[in-house]
Parts: structure tokens; C-alpha cells; sequence
């Protein structure tokens, strides 16, 4: 991590990692302008190149950052001792959505990334990149899948989940209308549907 950028007030800090984040979750690597970042930040682009050195120094920033952030939120607020699946999955967008309250545009930044197609910014990320995964896999080997209806594929249901609330994301910020906590609501209520499909109550 980059100790002198931590040593800025944490406003600045924070409208720079969000200006990064917002460029990077909706351009990519390729298409994410630094002209925008530093507009969006309200600074000088020799600053920004103080700190980061580069785009690529800038992106394996924001990228290590955001992970280091989701895996605590996820650690503080998933528990350990949880097997539900459903519980456990409302558990995991608990987490996503403290994190959306600093960072809007953290978790979409997340999904873009497992898209990314320039090479440079895909080893740059390779590593932290697998550090999530690991996290997001030992909470999935926890769900107990036994309480569900014989031929429900446990796994293809979280996947089926995990895909409406990337939607249910995407739809937020692009009618302009994005609330961590509406989202949040929104999201809940499918699951809760679900749970109700899958003969839960």
C-alpha cells in the first residue's frame, strides 16, 4: 500500500480513491480517463502521479485497496459459525452495502475487474485478486445446502442470486436513483422471495 497517500486527510484520500473507483467501474482499465479522475477528485494530475506513478500504479492501488476494505466488511460482519444459506448470503450484502456507504462505486469496480481485459492491469491485480476469491469461496463451503428441495442445485441458486444483485446494481446507478440502503431493501426482498421458492420460510 502507498504510505505517503495515506498521510493526506482522509476527505482527500477518500475523493480520490472514489474518482478512481467510479472511472475504473465504468470504463475499465482501457477506457478510464485520469482527465476524469482528477476532475472528479479536484486535483492537480501531477498529484496524482505523485502518488501513483502511473494509471497502472493507480489501478493496482485502487484494486488492493478495495479488496483489503470488502474482506474486512466481509470478515467483521459474516459469521464465522453461520451454515444458512440464505443468512449467510443476506449476511454477505450486509457487508457490501457498509462498504457502498463510503464507496459507491467499490463493489461495481469489483464485478468490472473480473472482466478486465488489458493484461498489464490483470497481473497487476492477480494476485488480490485470488485473496477475494479465497474469501468469497470459504464462505460459500460454509452453506449447508441439505434444507433444500431435492433437485435445487445449491450453487447454481447462488449463482442465480449473486446475478440479480449485480443487476439489481446496475439498474440502481443507471437510473441515477442509487441508495445504498434502497438497494439494499431491494436486494433482501428477492433473496427472502427465494427463500420462500426454495420452500423456506
Amino acid at each position: 500500500m502507498n504510505g505517503k497517500f495515506f498521510d493526506l486527510k482522509k476527505e482527500k484520500q477518500d475523493r480520490m480513491i472514489n474518482a478512481a473507483l467510479k472511472a475504473f467501474a465504468l470504463g475499465g482499465y482501457r477506457h478510464a480517463s485520469t482527465d476524469d479522475i482528477v476532475k472528479d477528485a479536484a486535483i492537480s494530475k501531477g498529484l496524482l502521479f505523485h502518488y501513483f506513478g502511473s494509471k497502472l500504479g493507480l489501478y493496482t492501488f485502487i484494486y488492493d485497496y478495495s479488496v483489503r476494505y470488502m474482506t474486512l466488511e466481509l470478515k467483521t460482519t459474516v459469521s464465522a459459525e453461520e451454515t444458512d444459506m440464505f443468512e449467510l448470503l443476506k449476511q454477505v450484502e450486509q457487508a457490501k452495502l457498509q462498504a457502498l456507504k463510503g464507496y459507491p462505486y467499490m463493489q461495481q469496480f469489483l464485478v468490472r475487474s473480473l472482466r478486465e481485459d488489458v493484461g498489464e492491469a490483470l497481473l497487476a491485480s492477480e494476485e488480490m485478486r485470488a485473496s477475494i476469491e479465497d474469501t468469497y469461496a470459504s464462505i460459500r463451503q460454509r452453506m449447508d445446502f441439505s434444507c433444500l428441495p431435492a433437485g435445487v442445485d445449491g450453487d447454481r441458486l447462488c449463482r442465480m442470486f449473486d446475478f440479480t444483485a449485480a443487476g439489481l446494481m446496475e439498474e440502481h446507478f443507471r437510473n441515477a436513483s442509487f441508495q445504498p440502503d434502497m438497494l439494499y431493501r431491494e436486494i433482501v426482498d428477492y433473496l427472502d422471495m427465494m427463500k420462500r421458492l426454495a420452500g423456506r420460510q
